[in-house]
């Protein structure tokens, strides 16, 4: 497998848009290939901003959060919230890489995702593509960041060893792999987290996928979220105290 990440030759403003942002950072492309795009640039083009100014960071949250964590151990200064299904710190609210704003989830990313699908198969007449929207994402227990998809397109999001033989046959009985957030992790590690400008990248020869040659159905893009009563972390989750948007 290859991950190659793409420089854009221009910090991207407010307002750019994204179709032109592709045409000038991707020069071709060819079948089976996976392309990344970290979903701040996608929130900077639909201009999904705050100015510092207008607003405290804290009340933001409380704002786009959908449930926030009522806690008073927070050294970070950084909320553990959930959204859209995701466990992530802050609702995903971001002010690194940009000036005097706090830049918010883009909207529709899932429709984002699609579209982005569409457009670069028809402009470079190929079949087999996948999009993965990313962000930055912190895992429990461990230090650092990791990678996780927000929005995605064009193949299979899980790879099933259920009923599949271990190395002595023995049957699998849950075993799946998230292959979203695994490439969005290779991804996020290439594309980096400072100034290197490179907000999208290219996974070619990646193992497991299945390309699908339309964009998945509301029961595929619900197969990668767990309910809470039904997570493994879920008596932690259910014993917090939420306070609800």
């Amino acid at each position: 497998m290859r991950v190659k990440a793409i420089k854009t030759s221009k910090i991207i403003e407010p307002g750019a848009s994204l179709e032109q942002i592709l045409d000038q950072s991707i020069i071709k492309l060819t079948e089976n290939n996976i392309i990344a795009i970290t979903s701040k640039v996608i929130s900077i083009c639909q201009e999904r901003f705050v100015k510092k100014e207008e607003i405290s960071k804290y009340e933001l949250i409380k704002q786009e959060a959908d449930l926030m964590l009522d806690t008073k151990h927070n050294p970070y200064n950084i909320y553990l919230t959930i959204k859209n299904g995701i466990l992530i710190p802050s609702a995903g609210i971001d002010e690194s890489n940009v000036n005097d704003i706090y830049v918010l989830y883009p909207k529709n990313v899932q429709q984002t995702a699609i579209s982005i699908w569409q457009y670069l198969r028809k402009k470079y007449y190929i079949q087999n593509l996948g999009i993965l929207i990313t962000d930055s994402h912190t895992t429990i227990m461990r230090r650092g960041v990791t990678g996780i998809a927000l929005g995605w397109c064009g193949f299979e999001p899980l790879y099933s060893y259920v009923n599949k033989p271990d190395i002595y046959g023995k049957p699998l009985r849950v075993t799946q792999v998230n292959i979203l957030d695994s490439l969005a992790t290779i991804a996020v590690f290439a594309m980096g987290e400072g100034n290197e400008q490179t907000p999208l990248a290219i996974i070619s020869k990646a193992p497991k996928i299945s390309f699908l040659d339309r964009p998945p159905t509301l029961q595929e893009e619900k197969s990668v979220i767990i309910p809470m009563e039904e997570d493994l972390y879920g008596p932690l989750l259910e014993s917090a105290i939420w306070l609800k948007k």
